[in-house]
């Protein structure tokens, strides 16, 4: 097993250290601007966490396929920015608006492109499963995206629907993270499907916890405007869990005009007081443990002994324990 401080400054100096294509600028930039920017770097440290529980030794091998994944998933946040037309990202200018639309569409696409590039340096044994798991994922993220841009189009989506769609959009991802870091660590396919599972379970707690604080949390710590899905009038877990609940006024609140800062305002406060007027809060964080610990229970299966167990654990509460 290798040690937390060894892999935190391993994925440190990774994305301190990534290389792009120099030429031309107006391409690659964009793609070094969203690296620089940070982020929490899930999915690498997921990914690295579980290759640290069957191996002993970090290399090239499993640093690029981990990179892969950041790259992977930060050219989906390109294009969720232009869909969603969020103007910050992690409090700093999105690359649509630093640049323009087509610089972003077309620096997404090339992010896409090295990703792959990245998760072929993966051990060449291992290729045929770990190029099918992450091609398979990539078109599951899409299919979670264009999902949740269906749902903005209907006045109401299921509670299952709505799960549904976050594991397409987020889970997978982390599940791919989960399990690929554990296949190129060596494990058995019963522990990589536990930990694909385990990973899973932790994304739709995790992406439970995104809604939430996109309502309720920090803008400073959040890392962008708060309440940019109402006023966007997203079917946020809150959302459709209020209109489960038959919350009165919700829809004629969500589709109020917001062109000011004043009518931005007055809409997130209107919406935020039907939320409170059901117990969606109380409700969304209940949700957020409930999905970390079936996400731990799933990882208990995967023989890893008490060490192993207690890592999960951690990385769990590191990603969900700032709302529950």
């Amino acid at each position: 097993m290798i040690a937390d401080h060894v892999l935190d400054q391993a994925i440190k100096d990774l994305f301190a250290n990534i290389e792009f294509q120099k030429s031309p600028e107006g391409l690659y930039d964009p793609l070094r601007y969203m690296i620089a920017i940070g982020g929490k770097r899930i999915r690498p440290r997921l990914c690295l966490t579980t290759y640290s529980l069957f191996a002993d030794e970090l290399t090239p091998e499993i640093l690029e396929p981990a990179a892969a994944l950041e790259v992977f998933h930060t050219f989906t946040l390109i294009h969720d920015d232009i869909m969603d037309r969020s103007a910050l990202r992690r409090g700093h200018p999105t690359v649509w608006k630093k640049w323009d639309e087509d610089t972003a569409i077309l620096s997404g696409d090339v992010m896409f492109i090295d990703s792959y590039r990245r998760i072929a340096q993966a051990p060449p044994a291992l290729l045929t499963q770990v190029l099918p798991l992450f091609s398979k994922t990539a078109s599951e993220v899409c299919d979670g995206q264009q999902l949740d841009m269906d749902f903005e189009k209907r006045s109401s989506v299921s509670m299952a629907e709505y799960m549904q769609m976050i594991g397409l959009k987020t889970g997978v991802l982390i599940a791919c993270a989960a399990q690929m870091g554990a296949l190129i660590g060596g494990a058995d396919e019963w522990s990589q499907n536990c930990l694909y599972e385990y990973g899973y379970y932790l994304g739709l707690a995790f992406q439970v916890a995104d809604d939430y604080l996109d309502a309720y949390g920090d803008e400073k710590v959040f890392g962008k405007p708060i309440g940019g899905d109402i006023l966007n009038a997203k079917k946020s877990w809150l959302t459709v869990r209020a209109m489960e609940l038959g919350a009165d006024g919700l829809e004629e609140a969500l589709t109020a005009p917001a062109e000011t800062p004043e009518e931005k305002a007055a809409k997130i406060a209107r919406v935020k007081a039907i939320y409170d007027s059901v117990g969606v809060p109380e409700e969304a964080r209940k949700a957020i443990g409930d999905l970390s610990t079936r996400a731990i229970f799933k990882g208990t299966d995967a023989r890893l002994g008490g060490e192993g167990i207690q890592v999960l654990k951690d990385f769990a509460h590191s990603l969900i324990g700032r709302t529950v």
